[in-house]
């Protein structure tokens, strides 16, 4: 009876962990087709999501060095940009992906630890 209780638990245990997902962000060199495709050069935040999917992407354009975090709170997701050293007149494109656990709700998105609001939203 323990060996068949062990082996149930065990059973639920790894299902649970392979259907939850985990909060990640990194910025990518190679961005997919369909991302492409959607982005809006005239906008400087833009939040991307793929239907069906825990995966987003977020494009920021910025002057500066960007670096990123995630936190959350309650059923809020928030995406972390800090952007540093804006000596540089050039415009730089930075593409995130990120994954996100579908329970969260809400995203925000804070700019120097402001929250910011999102130029486009676009589900592809």
């Amino acid at each position: 009876m323990k060996k068949l209780l062990f082996l149930v638990l065990l059973t639920v245990f790894i299902l649970t962990a392979c259907n939850s997902s985990t909060l990640s962000i990194s910025e990518i060199e190679s961005v997919p087709e369909k991302v492409q495709k959607v982005i809006d050069e005239k906008n400087t935040l833009q939040l991307i999501n793929e239907v069906e999917k825990d995966v987003s992407y977020i494009v920021f354009r910025s002057k500066g060095t960007v670096t990123t975090g995630l936190e959350t709170e309650d059923d809020t997701l928030i995406i972390k940009l800090d952007v540093t050293n804006q000596q540089d007149n050039e415009i730089k494109q930075h593409v995130y992906k990120f994954t996100f656990d579908s329970n969260l709700d809400t995203i925000n998105i804070h700019i120097n630890g402001k929250p910011t609001t999102i130029d486009n939203v676009t589900g592809i």
